[in-house]
């Protein structure tokens, strides 16, 4: 039999509390120990530890007509800060925020960095949004990168679309700054974001479409990412054995034909155009232009294949789509849904992305809130009742 010192036990039941006045509060002592099943003088002492530290405070009384009316607490949000960086391919998006994801700041940037100066320029982004942040007792809590590539132990290992793989960004920015740096695959972060503030199930998959096609997985309430990172890689799955080439070194991989990357690639060379953006892809398509629709065709085909294909590898709870064109053009969605024509189609609940363009930021403010107070956090609005 396993057991722990009394000063193991104490700081498990002080994260527990946390954890419980961080995703429940405000909430009373009384409420707390009912729940935790731990004695009210245990709750009364690890609170009085927590609000020492600044970590809770008491805000008043709870409205109840019985007996005294017990003082509830909440969980100190303002006291650091965090920050989240979207590393795009084309756009570097920095996101500030508070210890529970709120009270938001945004900052974006082009992406003119090449492998020489990126990791300089990120910190010149960095130190631009601290200095509009207010001085807090913590200060920063930590910075999270989402990373258009393949990760695996706080390094980029592959990354197709810039040539970032193998740069030390963890050890040089965490050096910098003197606080943890995670680096981790965007569609990672978009469904931890996803799950943490949109979709609270067990089971999930996120399907980002961007650059390049990429799918983050939640199995049994934890990300799986397989042994070196590549697990979701589903922009790297061969659907045509000797269709176009892709950087991965393979022929005829979905995100060549899926991603927006190659839609608006298409449309462009198709229409004699130096570069397309979204927007100006998205006009097209609305104006009635035939070659954009014939591209949000080829869309909805290939995603559906990949919605198939996870549906039947995984069966998860939810699957949710992240991308720009079902962002802009809603109507996708369904027609998505209606392309899945065998017997799964009955147990999939497709699902938009709540948080759309920020999904990859949230992510990585999740991230960090997990990792500086050693507890899992749930944004009050996430509850999902499935249909």
């Amino acid at each position: 039999m396993i057991t722990g010192s009394k000063a193991m036990i104490r700081d498990i039941n002080s994260h527990l509390v946390l954890e419980t006045v961080l995703n429940e509060g405000p909430i009373s002592r009384a409420a707390i120990s009912v729940k935790l099943g731990l004695t009210k003088a245990t709750i009364s002492a690890i609170v009085a530890d927590l609000i020492d530290r600044q970590f809770i405070r008491e805000i008043g009384s709870d409205d109840t007509s019985l007996g005294r009316k017990p003082i509830l607490l909440e969980f100190c949000k303002e006291n650091g800060h965090i920050i989240s960086i979207d590393l795009g391919v084309n756009t570097i998006t920095a996101f500030t925020s508070d210890l529970k994801g709120n009270d938001c700041g945004l900052k974006m940037f082009p992406n003119n960095y090449t492998r020489d100066n990126i990791i300089s320029g990120l910190i010149y982004i960095i130190n631009l949004s601290l200095a509009e942040l207010p001085e807090t007792p913590f200060g920063l809590a930590g910075i999270a990168i989402g990373v258009h590539g393949v990760t695996n132990g706080n390094e980029i290992l592959f990354a197709p679309y810039y040539d970032y793989s193998g740069l030390p960004f963890a050890d040089r920015l965490s050096e910098h700054f003197e606080v943890p740096v995670f680096l981790e695959n965007e569609a990672n972060l978009s469904v931890i974001g996803e799950k943490c503030f949109c979709y609270n199930v067990p089971n999930m998959i996120g399907l980002s479409v961007h650059s390049g096609v990429g799918a983050g997985i939640i199995i049994d309430g934890k990300l799986y990412t397989g042994i070196n990172g590549n697990a979701g890689e589903i922009g790297h799955t061969i659907i045509n054995v000797d269709g176009r080439k892709c950087p991965c070194g393979n022929h005829g991989c979905l995100e060549q034909y899926a991603s927006e990357r190659a839609i608006l690639t298409d449309y462009a060379e198709i229409r004699e155009l130096e570069k397309v953006t979204i927007e100006e892809f998205v006009a097209a398509y609305n104006s009635g232009d035939k070659t954009a629709s014939d591209l949000v065709d080829q869309f909805v085909r290939y995603t559906a294949v990949a919605v198939n294909n996870l549906l039947n590898t995984f069966n998860p709870d939810v699957i949710v789509i992240n991308s720009g064109f079902t962002i802009n053009i809603p109507e996708l969605h369904e027609r998505i849904r209606d392309q899945l024509k065998n017997r799964m189609n009955k147990y999939c609940t497709l699902v938009p992305s709540g948080l759309q363009d920020i999904s990859i930021l949230l992510g990585g403010v999740c991230l960090i809130i997990k990792d500086y107070l050693g507890v899992d956090y749930s944004a009050p609005n996430s509850d999902f009742m499935m249909g």
